[in-house]
């Protein structure tokens, strides 16, 4: 679990180009992303144990086309009203 929040809680960054989402169409590079702080933080455990969570859901499904390690580094932020679990790798650096 992270003890500290994340450096961008609180920030809107893009979302890297070449990230897709068939899922919802949400999730995709260019997208504006409001990071709130990382999702262990915020939920208080990881998002594999997020049983019945439609965001941890999403992202289960995002992370094996997107190909991304099955970790922790995940945070919550919004993307227009809706929340989104991002793994760090998917985020534009600032």
């Amino acid at each position: 679990m992270h003890k500290e929040s994340h450096p961008l809680a609180g920030k809107t960054v893009k979302i890297k180009e070449g990230t897709i989402d068939p899922v919802q169409g949400a999730v995709i590079g260019g997208a504006e992303y409001r990071v709130e702080d990382w999702w262990d933080k915020i939920s208080g455990g990881s998002w594999t144990t997020a049983q019945g969570n439609f965001a941890a859901v999403h992202y289960g499904a995002r992370n094996g086309l997107n190909h991304l390690p099955i970790d922790d580094e995940v945070v919550y932020g919004k993307i227009g009203n809706l929340g989104h679990l991002v793994h760090v790798s998917e985020l534009e650096d600032v």
